[in-house]
Formats: C-alpha cells, structure tokens, sequence
C-alpha cells in the first residue's frame, strides 16, 4: 500500500519505513554510528557523518512527514520532508535562522512561554529581528501587523494555555497572497487532529516531546514542510547548526508514533468528559477546552480539528478556578493521579500552573492581558482511566476549602 493511501492510523505504524532489507528487522535499528565508510572519496552509500544523515533519523522523519501530508517523494529528499531537532525550541530558532536580520515576524499573541522567550529574549537580540505580537484568532489583524519587512507568520494553534483557534486556512491565504512564509506550532493537536499543511501552511512545527513521543522521557523538535525547495533550505539549516535529534531519541519518537492514533483518541475523549464535568462544577469559574460550545470559536475547531473526520477537542483543558492563589496551591498539591510538572501529551496525565511554571518568562501585563491569572489551570488528560481523573479532580477542587 502507497503511504499517500494509508489513513493516519496506519500511517502512524507504517509510515515512511519499511523492513530492514539486510535482517528483516520490523523496527528501524538504532544507527549509532557517527561516520560511515567510503569507498573512494565521495563514493558512499548515502550516509557520510550522522549530523548529516543517519538512517534512524530519517525512519522517524519520514514517519512525522507522511504523517503531516508532505507528499515529496524519498527520491527528491531523503526524509520526505521531515526533519527532527534535538528539541522543539531548536526546530523554532531553526525557521528564524532562514531569515535575514530586520525581516518582520508576525506571531500570535498567546504563544508557548519557551517560545516568546526565544523570540524577545533571544533573537530580537541576537539576529535582530522584528517580533510583532497579535491575536491571530482574529484574521483581520494580520493586515494590519504586516509590513514590507514580513517574512514569516508565526501560529500556534490551539495556543498554550489559552487555547485560542486561529483560522490556518485563511491566514495561508493571506500568506501566500502576499508572498509571506507561514508556520504552525501544531504540537497541541498532533498530526492525528490537526495537519496544517493540507490548509495550505508551508511549515508545520512539533515538540515532539509532547504528543508525538507520548510517555514523557524524550525531548525532541521537528519541522515538516511539503515545499521540496524550503525542505532544501531547512536541510541546509538543520546540517549547519547541527541541532539534530540523536539516534536513540529518534528511535523513541518513532515508536511513540506508533501509538499516536489509539492515544489521541483516547486523550481527546477523556479530555471532553472532563471539560464537561468541569463546566459544571462550583469551584470552577470557567473551562477553556475547543470542544466545548462555550469556546468562542467553537465552530472553526468543529472543521479544523478533526479525527478521522469526526471533530476533536484535543487533549488539553485550561481551567480557571474560582479561588485565589492560595486555594489554587491546594488544589494542585491536593493532585494524586494528575501529576505536577511542566510539559504535556505524556500517557500520565499532568497539571500544571502557567503563570507560575510554563509562562513563568512571559511578562506579568502580558500575561494580565492575555487571561493567565493566578487561579489559571492547565490540565494535560492522559490516557488513564477517566472515573479515577475525575474523582482526582474532585477531591482535589475540595480540598480548596
């Protein structure tokens, strides 16, 4: 069967691989080696030096790139157009490494706390570059933020924490209308709800420590681009920073992928039980989930997050507490099955305080203006029994007093 035909399910398992043609080993070998041997000088079998190629590498990058809709063929690159960085920040500084010092980013205003610091912090400094920061839930204002110096527009979709939907396929056309380059940081939904190239983006972005890797013992990043002359531009970045993804880590990601379709399944089922009991509980003053109908774009997440068709929310819920900081404190210490820690799209189900953890080094007025408030939950919905995730949630929002 052509991968092009294979539905994301099977696509998860088969994608980009197949049996090793020496041993007939079902899984890609871990490739450890940092050089290969060659024949006479620039004769080789197609690996030379392990930052450049490595056979592992390319299985799981092959793997996310079928997996996003890239339909660039193995003949005209490698990797299909996939590419895996040794964390989700080095694959984000590897698109702003493409541009020219004073080009203009357009990014959403609601962005992962890692992400803005890389952005104001680093290089707005370091490349000077222009970071101009808006609300990409709303279409209209991308007009009004771009200029003649815009290179790039930056989405994340849903954001982190907030969970704002920007509309991918208008802001491609808008894009492409003007000659602008657009990525999306679609770690969030995963390739199994959410392909942004299909909308018409020219880079889709992952952490895939997230979702992708999906048990929370691996850091990674990728790029996936169904451009063959941006694959070769990003190639040429990825080899000359030299921030890949190590042989071991691709191998765990690629078997996390393996899993992805029957996870997100489940994570976005149980998310929704969850958001609904939590709409109604007494302690809560708001849920922000996009499969709930009180999300105020609750319409565009029915048509551009989906899974095999039928609409998904994801699998993460934002939760503002009726309480304070204090009462905040207990709720979250109160956890048992949920666990406190940063990060998210692990089996085990997580809760984390923005404010406080993740956003941490996104200004306090930014964070004011954006709705990140002390009583501000994040809830990342494992694929545990969902009775026991709600009576976690339960007897810890009691225990607020």
């Amino acid at each position: 069967m052509q991968h092009k035909s294979m539905r994301p399910g099977t696509t998860a398992v088969h994608g980009g691989q197949s049996p090793c043609p020496l041993t007939g080993a079902v899984m890609p070998p871990i490739s450890l080696a940092s050089t290969y041997a060659q024949a006479s000088p620039g004769e080789h079998q197609g690996f030379e030096y392990t930052r450049s190629h490595n056979p592992t590498r390319y299985a799981c990058e092959r793997c996310i790139a079928v997996l996003e809709g890239s339909t660039i063929p193995e003949e005209v690159d490698p990797s299909m157009g996939g590419f895996a960085f040794a964390s989700g920040l080095a694959a984000i500084s590897t698109v702003l490494d493409m541009l020219e010092t004073g080009d203009r980013v357009v990014a959403m205003d609601d962005l992962y706390g890692g992400t803005h610091r890389l952005f104001s912090q680093v290089k707005a400094r370091s490349q000077g570059l222009d970071f101009a920061c808006v609300d990409l839930s709303d279409p209209s204002t991308l007009a009004e933020a771009v200029d003649e110096n815009t290179k790039l527009i930056w989405v994340e979709t849903p954001t982190n924490p907030m969970l704002k939907i920007a509309d991918l396929a208008a802001i491609a056309e808008f894009g492409r209308a003007n000659g602008i380059m657009t990525a999306c940081d679609n770690t969030f939904c995963s390739p199994m709800v959410q392909r942004p190239l299909e909308l018409g983006f020219d880079i889709c972005m992952h952490s895939g420590t997230k979702f992708i890797g999906g048990h929370s013992d691996v850091i990674g990043g990728f790029l996936v681009t169904g451009d063959a002359a941006l694959a070769e531009r990003i190639r040429f970045h990825q080899n000359s920073i030299g921030s890949i993804l190590s042989p071991f880590d691709s191998y765990l990601m690629l078997r996390g992928m393996k899993t992805l379709s029957i996870r997100m399944q489940r994570h976005c089922d149980s998310a929704m039980h969850l958001a609904k009991w939590l709409e109604e509980h007494p302690r809560v003053r708001r849920v922000i989930y996009p499969g709930l109908p009180s999300h105020p774009q609750y319409d565009l997440a029915r048509r551009q997050m989906t899974i095999e068709g039928t609409p998904a929310g994801g699998g993460i819920i934002s939760v503002d507490l009726d309480g304070d900081l204090a009462g905040t404190r207990k709720m979250m210490e109160s956890l048992s099955v949920f666990t406190l820690a940063e990060s998210l799209g692990g089996v085990e189900s997580l809760a984390n305080h923005p404010a406080i953890m993740t956003h941490a080094s996104v200004p306090d007025a930014l964070r004011a203006e954006l709705g990140i408030t002390d009583t501000l939950v994040r809830l990342s919905v494992g694929i545990e029994d969902v009775a026991d995730l709600q009576d976690d949630l339960e007897q810890s929002l009691d225990a607020m007093g």
